[in-house]
């Protein structure tokens, strides 16, 4: 049998595997690969790792259960430590993600592990000990490893839980010859749980007893799987509320939705989850961003079935869990839909009617209780308005952290086929451009619209030149407020209004965004108060082409509502339950819905 060199083995080994992107950037210890990448895959150039990365995560997000997969290659050193927060990000979100980068010579490794010198070969350090905590496998190829093994340790990304892979591929074993390989048909790895039969009777004899019954749907649940389940979930006649994660699996006039619960949540979501006799929570971690700060008053006037495909997750000591399932989400879906009779449906109707009471009472833009300058445009008005111009089949980018974050998901209404996508476990600045990059190329027919604040924007503008290299439909718009939104109020609320590092007038610097884009060959646009009736703003936002638009914000722009914390003498925080949010309203929601 024929030879091949061991670069041209492994890409060709990922091919066989479903890959046909590879996002990189260049470096000498990577030449092999970098070469090899080319035959094998559409290669997409970035200008910084972390970026790239990103990129890749969204990508395979927006393509999860279709043909179309990314992976990404970076340099030794460096090169992979500039990937560690965003492999970090996909690790927390749970999202496949491969990270493939080089290393030094296997012989300057061995000098290295045999007298633990702190560096032997150029560039090089520990990229496996570095990324061991946040991956679900990382491994370095000593020696050439064979198409079985790349496909068994890939597959741990994609499977169960999902989660990053690293390969560190050094610089000899990339250049080697092997023997070519035929592919054999590729196992796929059975991690389906079954639910018991004792747990099963638990969960029928809770459901016949409860009322007040909801459905919490998590970001782990896969869409392209509960888009062909919908229809009967929604039949079901439970009240459902989504995570943030999971925002685009249900469009706004979907029957029974009642929005998006969190510590920065809809109001009205934020009540009548908490009004719950029942919470049925499926594909969320529930963490404390889910529960409030104050997990322990989280559902406390219900009990609730956690339904998590990692243990360790479940048997977290909060919240307080009535009954735990280590199940598939959509297996459980499945699952749940099956047992919910009319007698159920019935029990649920009165709850469901105080449900949309509740909801009409509560608006998603509380004008009464935010200020916005004159010259500005209100955050919440903007995605309310923006949300009806947005077409069925959009993707859409909030950005990971921030007002423009917070104010997306408390305002924004979905359409149906809208794919949303953003990372905020990790909710780190300057994951838009990059994540709209990797959301943009994973469908290159559709429009993708990013929504980030000045100050995330910032952190990886430069990825905009591969935006317009690619020639991608993407409409970007900046929240222009002059620095970050966030951690002013923080400053505001908390220190008095000493502002410090988080503005102009307090060390922070920012483009002149005209002339920025001017440079990348990029007309930008401001947006006026009544954008959603300018002609040159329809007519850009509908165009093929990147466009920028500038979001005047007000510097002092409320955020309201939210939950409110006080710091206690201790220098602890004590903070309110998530239906408590501040400002408070003179209405009495128990006596509506008891």
């Amino acid at each position: 049998m024929s030879q091949i060199k061991y670069s041209d083995y492994f890409c060709k080994s990922l091919k066989e595997i479903g890959y046909t992107h590879c996002f990189l950037l260049q470096g000498g210890s990577i030449m092999h690969l970098v070469n090899s990448a080319s035959k094998y895959f559409k290669v997409i150039p970035f200008l910084h790792e972390h970026c790239a990365t990103i990129a890749s995560e969204y990508f395979n997000k927006a393509n999860k259960g279709k043909k179309n997969k990314s992976w990404v290659l970076v340099a030794a050193g460096p090169g992979l430590t500039n990937s560690i927060s965003a492999i970090s990000g996909a690790f927390l979100e749970s999202r496949e993600l491969l990270v493939v980068s080089g290393q030094s010579k296997t012989s300057d490794l061995r000098l290295h592990n045999k007298n633990n010198i702190r560096q032997t070969g150029i560039q090089q350090n520990d990229g496996v000990g570095i990324a061991k905590k946040i991956t679900k496998f990382s491994k370095t190829f000593y020696t050439p490893e064979k198409f079985e093994n790349i496909n068994k340790y890939v597959s741990l990304s994609f499977s169960g839980r999902n989660g990053p892979v690293l390969f560190e591929v050094p610089i000899d074993i990339q250049g080697k010859f092997v023997k070519r390989f035929k592919a054999k048909k590729i196992k796929s790895i059975n991690t389906k749980k079954i639910i018991s039969t004792k747990k099963k009777s638990k969960i029928l004899k809770l459901i016949k007893k409860s009322k007040k019954i909801s459905i919490l749907l998590g970001g782990g649940i896969e869409k392209e799987g509960f888009s062909k389940i919908k229809k009967k979930l929604l039949n079901t006649n439970l009240a459902l509320f989504t995570t943030w994660n999971g925002a685009d699996l249900l469009a706004e006039n979907d029957k029974n939705n009642f929005g998006r619960p969190n510590t920065w949540g809809q109001r009205y979501a934020n009540i009548l989850l908490q009004n719950s006799d029942l919470l049925i929570s499926i594909g969320s971690s529930l963490g404390i961003q889910q529960t409030g700060f104050n997990y322990q008053s989280f559902v406390k006037r219900g009990k609730i079935i956690n339904v998590d495909i990692d243990k360790n997750q479940l048997n977290k000591s909060f919240p307080n869990s009535e009954i735990k399932i280590e199940c598939d989400a959509l297996d459980f879906l499945n699952y749940l839909i099956k047992i919910i009779d009319a007698k159920t449906k019935n029990r649920n109707k009165l709850w469901i009617q105080k449900c949309k009471v509740i909801k009409k009472l509560l608006p998603t833009n509380e004008k009464y209780n935010n200020y916005t300058g004159k010259k500005f445009i209100s955050p919440y008005d903007f995605y309310i308005k923006i949300s009806k111009i947005l077409g069925d089949n959009d993707n859409i980018c909030p950005c990971s952290s921030g007002g423009a974050e917070t104010t997306f998901f408390q305002s924004f209404k979905f359409k149906k086929n809208q794919t949303c996508i953003n990372n905020k476990a990790l909710a780190s600045m300057g994951y838009g451009l990059a994540g709209a990059i990797g959301l943009a190329l994973s469908n290159q027919k559709k429009r993708t619209c990013l929504f980030e604040g000045d100050g995330g924007f910032t952190q990886n503008l430069q990825e905009i030149g591969i935006a317009k290299k690619n020639n991608l439909n993407l409409k970007i718009f900046i929240f222009f407020d002059n620095g970050y939104a966030s951690i002013r109020l923080t400053q505001k609320n908390y220190f008095k209004g000493k502002y410090i590092g988080c503005d102009f007038k307090t060390g922070l610097m920012f483009p002149n965004w005209k002339n920025f884009f001017k440079s990348y060959g990029i007309e930008t646009f401001v947006l006026p108060k009544n954008f959603h009736n300018n002609k040159k703003f329809l007519k850009f936002f509908n165009d093929k082409k990147l466009r920028v638009f500038i979001v005047p914000i007000d510097p002092e722009q409320t955020y309201f509502p939210k939950i409110s914390s006080k710091i206690l003498k201790s220098g602890t925080l004590s903070s309110d339950s998530i239906d408590n949010m501040t400002p408070k309203i003179n209405i009495n929601f128990e006596k509506i819905l008891n």
